[in-house]
């Protein structure tokens, strides 16, 4: 079956890797179906496509909302028939600490970037299966790496990783692929939209000097010109969508590469608390 048969659902497409997939994959020759929790705000994803030269199908789509999920998928099935790769990519950051963050803090972060994972995944796995398709999550080096300040997005993206290294296997057995994507520092709106504000919150209690020293040392990283464009990082999730035999990890740089396989190798976790305590110390 050629490639421009085939029908991928991308999630999180407003802006950054989500904006740059859908338009990587669409220049592939994938139908491409870009979604977004709110359909007001796709004026860019229009604008990159119409520069692009390619068509996209642009669908409202909210991961926390399971009805949102089932329609978005629905709809996929009864306009095409059918259902390839899906790629969940919406995510939302934050950053805190657990004496400050409420409960119900960690909970958001959690409905975002992990059970609307699985949300999305769930309803589409059926079709998949009809397709031999594919399951592509984009994850991040928080995932495999616990980051200051950072607790609750890289417990959520921890959970999505280990969700989905265990699925891997049992999704083989009927011909799904599954794979995650790790970016590490990229450029994109999602940085702006971390729920943070820098000059509210910096008087953080006995951690605002702690805080203080992340914030700076993670600002130089997109200061510096070191972070990733959104365009290179699709580049990874596009291995993951046409490659024969995609990798289970994918991460989408060099850095990203050394940033996790220095955790890999880390059998007592000593050289990741010495290399994240300067961060912060």
């Amino acid at each position: 079956m050629s490639v421009t048969s085939r029908t991928v659902l991308i999630t999180g497409t407003s802006s950054g890797i989500g904006l740059a997939a859908a338009i990587a994959a669409a220049r592939a020759g994938w139908r491409t179906v870009a979604t977004l929790r709110d359909t007001t705000r796709a004026e860019a994803l229009r604008k990159a496509a119409a520069e692009a030269g390619v068509a996209l199908d642009i669908r409202q789509l909210d991961v926390t909302d399971e009805v949102s999920v089932a329609a978005a998928v629905d709809g996929v099935i009864a306009d095409y028939g059918r259902l390839d790769a899906v790629i969940n990519n919406a995510g939302a950051g934050h950053l805190g600490t657990l004496e400050n963050d409420s409960v119900a803090d960690v909970r958001r972060v959690m409905e975002v970037n992990f059970f609307g994972v699985l949300h999305v995944s769930k309803a589409a796995l059926p079709h998949l299966r009809a397709t031999g398709g594919r399951l592509i999550t984009v994850t991040s080096v928080g995932g495999v790496i616990g980051q200051p300040f950072n607790e609750a997005y890289c417990a959520a993206k921890f959970a999505v990783e280990g969700y989905m290294e265990s699925l891997a296997p049992v999704a083989r057995t009927l011909g799904v692929s599954v794979s995650v994507v790790e970016p590490g520092a990229v450029a994109t709106e999602f940085v702006n939209n971390i729920a943070f504000d820098l000059e509210a919150d910096i008087d953080a209690g006995p951690y605002s000097d702690a805080l203080r020293r992340y914030i700076d040392r993670t600002a130089e990283q997109f200061l510096d010109g070191s972070a990733q464009t959104p365009a290179a990082a699709a580049e990874a999730v596009m291995e993951a969508l046409n490659a024969d035999r995609p990798a289970f990890r994918i991460q989408t740089s060099d850095w990203a590469r050394t940033f996790v396989g220095t955790k890999l190798a880390d059998v007592d976790g000593s050289a990741i608390q010495d290399l994240t305590a300067a961060w912060v110390a």
